[in-house]
């Protein structure tokens, strides 16, 4: 291998690179963004300790992988970001996620989120919402371009995203975007890794997601509203919940949520892991099971066709 690229050479790779991964990026919305105010879009791009960052998102896309078509199994999967609703970790729980399910035959969308913001949102609490409901949306819209079937699209979150992704799952009933006709917004299935849930439960809540999301004067009701092992139903999606023991995002998180799934009668795995801490990605490296695998087991028990 010749180690004497020019910088332009190499920038030429990297571009070619990234075109063929990321095959397509939209925007999140057709026109006009719901919620929004008239502000300079500030967006930054950054990689720190090896991790590909995006803060002041205001202009939300989504990002389409599809599988080879011959491995194609017709399902399909919102990426849903972490980030502490302060950033967007767009590599190791985007780009990198999106892989590994498009090798799994499954099609994958990363969500690029707004980061809720007075400065370019009326109501910076429901932006993040709103911009997964219309992922969910998006990706039914288009499915037999996408070659989807439009009843196996689910949602997978990691840390505040899997709290996005989980209110996405308990808040379908109520539309905060505009409704298209027939087109449900209820995740036919969801993942959530090392995700937040709860914003009551003092020996639980991650406070920097809370307090980003809601603010820090945040009304009881409004705690309750947003805790989403509180608005399960019999109708929230059958869900596969990773956790490391050790994570400082509590694991009663996902306990909260799995135990609130148990009660309501709605199909759930957990694997939960003695190590491995926070922000781990696609791999646990300090185990030889890895999530994805038991998720792709788990998802062919659900016969999602």
């Amino acid at each position: 291998m010749n180690l004497s690229l020019t910088t332009s050479k190499l920038v030429i790779l990297l571009l070619c690179s990234f075109t063929v991964m990321s095959q397509e990026i939209l925007p999140l919305y057709e026109a006009e963004i719901p919620n929004s105010k008239p502000a300079p879009d500030t967006e930054k791009s950054e990689v720190n300790d090896g991790i590909l960052v995006i803060s002041n998102v205001s202009r939300p896309t989504l990002t389409v992988y599809l599988p080879e078509p011959s491995k194609a199994t017709g399902q399909a999967i919102i990426v849903v970001p972490g980030g502490g609703y302060h950033i967007v970790a767009a590599g190791h729980e985007g780009e990198d996620v999106a892989k590994r399910f498009n090798a799994m035959g499954v099609a994958a969308f990363v969500l690029k989120y707004r980061i809720p913001n007075p400065e370019w949102m009326v109501n910076p609490e429901i932006g993040p919402l709103q911009d997964a409901q219309r992922a969910i949306q998006l990706v039914r819209m288009n499915a037999k371009k996408w070659n989807i079937n439009e009843k196996a699209v689910g949602i997978l979150g990691f840390s505040a995203g899997g709290h996005l992704a989980s209110t996405a799952a308990t808040h379908f009933k109520k539309s905060y975007i505009p409704k298209k006709k027939n087109i449900s917004l209820r995740p036919d299935f969801l993942i959530l890794v090392y995700p937040v849930i709860t914003f009551t439960d003092d020996s639980a809540t991650h406070t920097g997601s809370r307090d980003n999301l809601l603010g820090k004067n945040a009304s009881p009701e409004k705690l309750r509203e947003y805790s989403n092992e509180l608005q399960v139903t019999s109708k929230t999606p059958p869900t596969f919940l990773v956790h490391a023991k050790d994570d400082p995002v509590k694991v009663k998180n996902t306990t909260l949520f799995a135990d609130a799934l148990s009660a309501k009668g709605v199909d759930s795995e957990v694997l939960l892991y003695e190590t491995g801490g926070h922000g781990f990605g696609l791999v646990n490296k300090d185990f030889d099971v890895q999530w994805p695998d038991r998720v792709w087991e788990w998802m062919k028990k659900l016969n999602l066709k």
